[in-house]
């Protein structure tokens, strides 16, 4: 209890007999016509007190102002003899600061009217506070006798959370807490007592600051549930970046009921640790977590669309093209709302993991025994569960999850650097670099090669039961009519280096000959003198060579490397025709442009292309289809195929329907490309035609074959027989028993076909 001397200035009225507090020795505010209880001499009189108030009001040391009963936060008893002054911080701390009932504490207070209450300086007074937290001042007083109590405010000294003293009240040994006044009346929070002592706050200086943390000393048990609620949920987001896996699949509820080895460690760590280093170290373990489960995230994006992991080192740039598929697969606005989400979601883990991890720390100190015990109890159940190999839907208990990713991609960070030297071994060698022009691909002279990509054209296309029956009816139908037009085919199966996307690194992986896995090993081949399959018809001076590529869509440099003499992109094929989410031109609209503007021209020389069909595109919607061969025009008739198709949010919503679409996508294409063949290839004709990499995971539905299925074309049976001892499937649909071969070793077995002596050269690579 806080007790009082009647200013001079209140009233005169009878003065009831006053109770002590039963905890203590003496009490101060003794009515002036009573003898002391205790020896010591009293202080000043309440008129004494007045008049030394009045004297300075400028002084600094605790002397109180009488015309400004606003303080800055602290209380300061400036009495005679007053031994003890200290400062805590009500706020700083988890639950509010409930005194020591026997601490030895000193309370100024200053009365409405300017008096200064003086205290004995050797009484027992007790700083009275609710048992169940309450923070509220209680004074027993006069009716209608207001007493300011004081909050601690920004001029207060701030309580060392890094101490193992329990700042919340819940301490291992009591000291003396003294709340300071300070009479300045500058930045602080002044409070009354409420006088029927029911222990309400309010605030009483009139233009005072008054923030989150005095409102909140107002409402104690909203002050406990936002410290509760803060708490639990920075351990929730913790323990969210400890055990959330970086892949889709594996986000069940199973996957966050275990124990991870990482959290225990840190926390017996950072309880380990002295004051400043544990606060420096949980910082940085904050930030630490908060990058581990952006990585994770990443990942998950990675998996979801390319089947692998997220590279440190080289895949930096596959973002720039993440953010071209959005913009031209949901427009403007939804690349600026992923950009906005991406940057905002980044920053958030960052800086929130790193407050979590700080807040539980304190709390971890704060209850250092419970704390304690808690980690050796999970650290034994971790052992425990590692040891016997306890599982929860057929998940370990015992997770060590995050230390393998981080020792994963340190291992990768360490192959990618020494990738660099593997592949220019690698590309050292080329069985064809010293051949003679005039050597090279004598089989094929005087034919019209056309190398053609059906975008995501894969395995599970041809093996999924739920689309197989459908992409075998397409490929029947166009075997069929081939042969109807004097064609004969043979097809077999490729093993493509990626999977889901990264089309540029399948195309250069079969035209060089080298396994192109990344971006670093594809700036590694278009900057070197390497020889590929396009650039070998170009280097006989034989073939007039071409590139049709719908979807490039700015200056492609690498056509050059490739040996293309010209290169039609989307800008100069004469469309103007829509989008199809991120598909420039339809692929009948692309095949009839190369037969306008290259393979129809009359008196030419025989041609090699390269031709990129992309309608097969991700997203798969909307998707055109196929119409007479002389409406297609400059495309403007797309314009009602497009309104007529279906919009890509909506197919996305459910995988069954994106596996639907895409299904429809690679009918569209295979279609495209038969048809025209056809319609416009003659006995000079040579289609080779393959698929460039396997659809994202949500199509192949956990399949982890990289296989793309892949056909030659010929209407001339010499062509067909060069290749015979390949062992090849009749017709446009592989068998399953059909080769496989990695798609890196095409280019030197095809070369071998068609030079002067078949099968004589030795292929750069195994299969």
């Amino acid at each position: 209890m806080s007790h009082i001397t009647r200013s001079s200035q209140l009233p005169e009225q009878p003065e009831p007999e006053t109770e002590p507090h039963p905890d203590a020795a003496t009490a101060t505010g003794t009515p002036a016509d009573a003898e002391p209880e205790t020896g010591p001499e009293p202080g000043p009189t309440a008129p004494e007190a007045d008049a030394i108030a009045r004297t300075d009001d400028t002084e600094a040391d605790g002397t109180a102002r009488t015309d400004d009963v606003e303080t800055d936060g602290t209380t300061g008893a400036d009495a005679p003899g007053s031994d003890e002054t200290a400062g805590a911080d009500a706020l700083e701390s988890d639950e509010p600061v409930s005194p020591d009932a026997d601490a030895d504490t000193t309370v100024g207070a200053q009365a409405e009217g300017g008096t200064t209450a003086g205290a004995d300086p050797d009484a027992d007074t007790t700083a009275g506070a609710d048992a169940a937290g309450d923070t509220s001042v209680r004074a027993e007083a006069e009716p209608d006798v207001r007493v300011p109590a004081v909050v601690e405010g920004d001029a207060a000294s701030e309580a060392d959370a890094d101490t193992d003293a329990d700042t919340d009240g819940d301490t291992d040994g009591g000291g003396p807490e003294t709340v300071h006044a300070d009479a300045d009346g500058g930045d602080g929070r002044s409070e009354k007592a409420d006088a029927d002592g029911d222990g309400g706050v309010s605030e009483k200086a009139a233009g005072g600051r008054r923030g989150l943390r005095g409102r909140l000393a107002e409402y104690p048990r909203a002050a406990r549930i936002v410290t509760v609620g803060t708490t639990v949920l920075a351990g929730a987001l913790v323990l969210f970046g400890l055990l959330v896996p970086n892949k889709l699949e594996r986000l069940e509820f199973g996957a966050f009921v275990r124990i991870p080895a990482e959290g225990v460690l840190l926390a017996a760590l950072l309880l380990a640790l002295p004051p400043k280093p544990r606060r420096i170290t949980s910082y940085v373990v904050g930030a630490l977590l908060g990058l581990v489960t952006i990585l994770k995230f990443v990942d998950m994006g990675f998996y979801s669309v390319m089947a692998r992991p997220f590279d440190l080192v080289l895949d930096w740039i596959l973002f720039e093209n993440a953010a071209d598929w959005v913009k031209e697969s949901f427009g403007r606005s939804g690349e600026i709302v992923a950009l906005i989400a991406v940057v905002v979601l980044v920053i958030a883990l960052l800086v929130l993991m790193t407050l979590a991890v700080a807040r539980l720390t304190d709390v971890m100190v704060r209850h250092r025994p419970v704390a304690t015990r808690t980690t050796l109890v999970l650290g034994t159940a971790w052992i425990t569960c590692v040891t016997l190999g306890v599982q929860f839907t057929d998940v370990p208990v015992a997770s060590q999850m995050n230390a393998t990713i981080v020792q994963n991609r340190v291992d990768q960070v360490q192959a990618s650097l020494h990738d660099g030297q593997i592949f220019a071994k690698q590309a050292s060698v080329d069985a064809f670099a010293d051949t003679p022009p005039d050597q090279l691909l004598t089989g094929l002279r005087g034919k019209d090669v056309l190398f053609t990509f059906i975008e995501s054209y894969g395995r599970t296309a041809i093996d999924d039961p739920a689309m197989s029956k459908e992409i075998d009816s397409v490929l029947s139908e166009g075997t069929s009519g081939l042969k109807s037009a004097g064609f004969s085919s043979r097809s077999a199966w490729l093993r493509s280096p990626v999977t889901g996307a990264g089309s540029w690194l399948a195309h250069s992986t079969f035209l060089s000959g080298l396994w192109i896995k990344n971006q670093q090993r594809y700036r590694s081949l278009t900057t070197s003198d390497r020889n590929t399959l396009t650039k070998y018809f170009q280097k006989t001076g034989a073939w007039d060579t071409v590139g049709i590529v719908p979807g490039v869509r700015r200056a492609w440099p690498e056509g050059k490397f490739f040996g293309l003499d010209r290169i039609y992109d989307s800008e100069h094929l004469g469309y103007n025709g829509p989008y199809f989410s991120w598909t420039p031109v339809p692929d009948q609209f692309s095949l009839g442009a190369f037969e306008r503007l290259e393979h129809g021209k009359k008196n030419r020389k025989p041609m090699m292309a390269e031709i990129i069909l992309a309608s097969s595109h991700n997203p798969w919607a909307p998707i055109a289809h196929m119409i007479d061969w002389n409406d297609l025009g400059d495309g403007s008739v797309y314009n009602q195929i497009k309104k007529e198709g279906k919009d890509p949010k909506e197919v996305w919503k459910n995988p069954e329907s994106v596996r639907r679409e895409y299904r429809n996508a690679i009918e569209y294409s295979l279609h495209s490309l038969t048809q025209y063949v056809e319609k416009y290839g003659d006995e000079n004709t040579v289609l080779v035609f393959l698929g460039d990499h396997q659809p994202v995971p949500t199509v192949t539905a956990g399949s982890t074959s990289r296989d793309v299925p892949v056909s030659i074309v010929a209407k001339d049976p010499k062509v067909l027989d060069r290749i015979s001892d390949w062992g090849w499937t009749d017709g446009l649909k592989p068998a399953k028993t059909a080769p496989e071969w990695r798609m890196d070793t095409f280019r030197d077995r095809f070369m071998t076909a068609y030079g002067p002596h078949p099968g004589t050269a030795a292929a750069t690579s195994t299969p």
